[in-house]
C-alpha cells in the first residue's frame, strides 16, 4: 500500500464530518484517501437500516468526491470488529482518520469505544475529530496547531507530524509544555518562594528551546510559540486548545490522550512514541 489517509466510516452523522475533515487533509497533503466502512458479520440488523452495510463507504465517497471533485482515492467494506480492522489498516496508512463517537454513541458519551480503544494502541497517527450534535460547534475552528510535548521526553513523530500541519497550514504552532514543582517542593505544606519558582521556570523554559530547536532548524518558515505551564498535561492542552484548528499529542501510556479527548472540541491527532 502507497501513502494515503484512511477513514473509518458509518451511518452517523459525526463520521461524515470526520471524513470530510480526512479528504481536506489529504487534498492539503497530494494523497489519497480510502474511505472504509468495518461491519460485524451477519449483522441481525443490516435489513432495518436505510441502506445495506456494503454501501456505506460508496456513498460517503460519493459525497466527498460530489464536494471535493479533485479528490483521490476509494472506498471498502470490511468485515470484523471495527477497532481490530482499522488498527491493521493503520500500519500503512499516513493517518487514520475517525470520529471522536460513532453511530451508537449518545449524548452522555464523549468518547466511543472504537475511538477509545485506537487512541492507546494505534500503531500509527490516529487523528479523532468531534462530532456534529445539535448544539455543537463544526470541527477545525481556526487554523492554528497546538502541539503537547514533553521537553523532557518528547515524541518525535508527534512533534514532527504538528510542525508538518503548521507548515503545510501556514499556520502558527503553539508548543505547551507542562511542568509541575519537584516532589519535595509539592508535599511542603509552605507556599513555594518566588524565586525557587522562577528558577524551576526558568529550566523548563530552555528544556523546551533545546527540544524544540532541531525542528525549528528543519521547518524555518514555521512560526512557533514556545509556552511552559504549571498544570499536568491534560489540563494544559484543555487551557491552550480552545482557538486551535489541531491538537497534537505524543501517546507514552494514553492516559493523556484520553483526557484530552473528553474535552475535544477541534480535531486531536494522537500519535505513538
Amino acid at each position: 500500500m502507497g501513502r494515503m489517509i484512511i477513514t473509518g466510516v458509518d451511518r452517523s452523522a459525526r463520521s461524515r464530518a470526520a471524513a470530510d475533515w480526512a479528504a481536506r487533509e489529504a487534498l492539503l497533503r497530494g494523497l489519497p484517501l480510502h474511505v472504509v466502512h468495518v461491519t460485524a458479520p451477519d449483522d441481525p440488523a443490516a435489513d432495518e437500516r436505510p441502506y445495506r452495510p456494503e454501501a456505506v463507504a460508496d456513498r460517503v465517497f460519493a459525497e466527498l468526491v460530489e464536494r471535493h471533485p479533485e479528490l483521490a482515492g476509494h472506498s471498502s467494506t470490511l468485515t470484523g470488529m471495527p477497532a481490530p480492522v482499522l488498527r491493521g489498516l493503520a500500519e500503512d496508512a499516513e493517518l487514520l482518520v475517525l470520529g471522536l463517537r460513532g453511530e451508537g454513541g449518545h449524548a452522555g458519551v464523549t468518547v466511543g469505544s472504537t475511538a477509545a480503544a485506537l487512541a492507546v494502541a494505534c500503531p500509527g497517527p490516529l487523528v479523532l475529530v468531534p462530532g456534529t450534535y445539535a448544539g455543537e460547534e463544526p470541527p477545525g475552528r481556526a487554523d492554528g496547531v497546538t502541539l503537547g510535548i514533553d521537553a523532557r521526553d518528547p515524541v518525535g513523530p508527534a512533534v514532527g507530524l504538528a510542525f508538518e500541519a503548521a507548515r503545510l497550514r501556514g499556520a502558527r504552532l503553539h508548543a505547551v509544555h507542562a511542568w509541575t514543582f519537584p516532589a519535595q517542593a509539592a508535599r511542603s505544606p509552605f507556599p513555594v518562594p518566588e524565586e525557587d519558582r522562577a528558577t524551576w521556570e526558568d529550566q523548563e523554559v530552555q528544556m523546551l528551546a533545546d527540544a524544540l530547536r532541531p525542528w525549528r532548524g528543519r521547518y524555518p518558515r514555521v512560526d512557533v510559540l514556545e509556552d511552559v505551564v504549571l498544570f499536568t498535561p491534560a489540563e494544559a492542552l484543555a487551557h491552550t486548545a480552545h482557538n486551535s484548528g489541531l491538537v497534537v499529542t505524543g501517546r507514552h501510556s494514553g492516559g493523556t490522550a484520553l483526557a484530552v479527548l473528553e474535552h475535544a472540541r477541534c480535531p486531536v491527532a494522537v500519535v505513538p512514541a
